[in-house]
This record gives C-alpha cells, structure tokens and sequence, in this order.
C-alpha cells in the first residue's frame, strides 16, 4: 500500500507541478512508481537529471534558448524532488542545490535574460532572480514573495506573465524560503524582509524602485500583503491563497506541510511550531493596508480556507478586488486560466503600464 504522504502529495500538488512547468508525463510517470516517501526526492532527482542532460547538450551545440528552456525544466524538477522533502535534509539540500545550479545556468540565455543577485540582509544576503522586459528602459518592478515550499526556481509560469506586460519581476528567497531557508528561519514580521529588498532596488539604476508591485502565492500570500500593510512605497500588491492566521489552521494542514513549516521555523517540535504558526497573523493588521490588492482564493481549497481572503478583504482600507473561484483549489492551480493573466493585466493597470 502507497505511503499515505506519498497519496497525499500527489493528490494535492499535481496541478501545480503541472502549471508551474512539470510535463505532465513526467508528473504520472514518476509518481506512478513510488510507494515511499523516503524515496520522493532521488525519483524526481533520477527525472530532472534527464531534462539537465538535454539542456547541457543543447548549450554545447550552441542552442542558447532551447539549452535554457531544458534546463529551467530540469530545475523545477529538481526544485519539486526537495520542496517538502525535510525527512533527509542532506538529500534534500543537494537536490536544492541542483535546481539553483540548472536556474542559474539557464538564466543568461532567457528571453528576457535573468540575473542572479544577492541582497543583504542582516549579515548575510537573500538570492533572488532579477529580470527586465525587453526594451525597457527603467520599467516598474514586480516583487515576488514566495510561499512555505516555493523558491525562486519554480517562478518561470508567473515571472513570465509580468515580463510580457512590460513589468520586471524579482524572485527573491526570503526568511525560511529556498537558498535562505539555511540562514534564516521564517518569521511572520515578514515587511522587515521586503523593506531590505525594497532599499536594495533603490540602488538600481535599470529599474523603476518608485513602481513597485507586490505578489505573494500561499503562504506567500500571507507575507505579500502582510508587508504591504506597512511597506508604503509598494502601489499595489497581489496575494493568492495566503492564510489570515497560520495557526488557526493549524489542524488542517497536511503532515508534511506542519514538519516542513517546523523544520523552516528552526523549531524543536511541532508545539514550538504550532505557537510560532500564529505569529503569522494578519490580526490588527490588514486595516493597515492602504494600497490596491488583489485577493485570489479557491473553494475547494484543502489547505487554506476561502474565507481568509474574504476576512483580509474586509478589513483593508485600500480598494480590494476579490476573486473567489468556486472550482479552485489552493492557489486555484488547477484553474489558471480563472485568474493568472487577468491579475496580472491588473498588476500593470496598477502600476500605470498601458495595455497591448
């Protein structure tokens, strides 16, 4: 009989590996075989390897674009062997690091091209991907928040949807999220994290820092609007499917989303979890959000309760636009179509880029 971590996870993930750029021939292939979970991160670790090796090749023979196309494949594959895979944290790290080396080498040869930065932060530094539409001289500016398993690596299907609008985005690895999670435990305060990338992009002369959006998926769509509520140089944010109170939740989430959240905490059990789960709470807070904010939440959400956008929606001061998708599920990955364009036609409407 399968690991029930193992039904589980491919029961609740598979639309977004799929969307967020997983063939879905590989998603039914692999998972098809497992039955444990100790065995999650080599099988999709043994499938990236094979998307690597066509990226490589193709990069040998001088074929720029395809070599990053494969090569983005095999990270966020590599990024989906190491997402909630905490049981083996060497196995875990080694996996994340593939995905970082695959991004990063793809990345020059993007259209539009990438950047690897770092950002400092409290002695030591966030890594984020920095990339500007063509063309653009100093165009306004997307931050990208991302979520409890999210890194950078798996933000190819939303950065791209920005960058066609004339937006740039910044994918960066916040507190307890990819190559920060080693450094940083997640923290719910998370307006201290976007104020250093904010100031950071101050120093940038390619792009617009006095345009800048704010976008956050899951518990990213916590974060995303949780510092918009005191960061006021942001103009509009963005949040999908982002929890009001982290612990209130707390009995609904999965295994291994709990042990995921307890080991990015730095905590010592999951009772140490559970209290830290409820320092990240919108409570008293999402009166304070003044700016645009566009609020994306699915019915048949397993992980976050639809009614928590509503409750953010209803408390903030700034003009609110509420989607609710009766069909969705968490992140509404498996109705797309419902929500990502139209947020993000919102997104340059907001931060004054005109409509092709």
């Amino acid at each position: 009989m399968p690991d029930p971590r193992v039904t589980s996870a491919i029961a609740h993930w598979a639309p977004r590996f799929v969307s967020n750029g997983v063939p879905l021939t590989d998603f039914q292939e692999v998972t098809a075989g497992l039955e444990r979970w100790e065995d999650w991160c080599s099988a999709w670790c043994v499938r990236a390897a094979q998307h690597e090796e066509i990226g490589r090749k193709a990069l040998a023979d001088g074929f720029k674009l395809s070599a990053a196309q494969h090569l983005t494949t095999a990270a966020v594959c590599y990024h989906f062997s190491k997402f909630v895979f905490v049981l083996d944290l060497e196995q875990m790290r080694a996996a994340h690091m593939k995905a970082v080396e695959c991004r990063k080498l793809a990345l020059p040869h993007l259209r539009p091209a990438g950047e690897y930065v770092r950002i400092p932060f409290e002695g030591k530094s966030f890594a984020g991907i920095l990339r500007r539409p063509a063309g653009a001289a100093r165009p306004p500016i997307v931050v990208m928040c991302m979520g409890l398993d999210s890194a950078k690596e798996e933000m190819e299907s939303y950065e791209s949807l920005f960058l066609a609008r004339g937006l740039a985005t910044l994918s960066f690895d916040g507190p307890g999220q990819g190559e920060s999670e080693y450094d940083f435990a997640i923290r719910g305060d998370y307006e201290v994290a976007v104020k250093a990338v904010i100031d950071w992009l101050g120093t940038r002369k390619d792009i617009d820092a006095g345009n800048i959006g704010l976008w956050g998926v899951s518990l990213g769509g916590y974060y995303a609007p949780r510092a918009a509520a005191f960061e006021k140089r942001v103009k509009a944010c963005i949040g999908l499917s982002g929890p009001y109170n982290f612990g209130e939740i707390w009995d609904i989430l999965p295994e291994l989303t709990r042990e995921t959240f307890r080991v990015r905490s730095k905590c010592a059990n999951q009772d140490l979890a559970r209290k830290h789960a409820s320092t990240l709470s919108m409570h008293g807070v999402a009166r304070q959000i003044e700016c645009p904010l566009y609020l994306v939440a699915g019915k048949q959400d397993r992980l976050v309760p639809w009614q928590d956008a509503e409750r953010v929606a209803r408390e903030a001061s700034g003009p609110v636009e509420l989607v609710v998708i009766e069909d969705g599920n968490h992140v509404a990955n498996n109705r797309v179509y419902k929500y990502r364009t139209q947020s993000a036609d919102w997104m340059a409407g907001q931060l004054g880029v005109p409509a092709d």
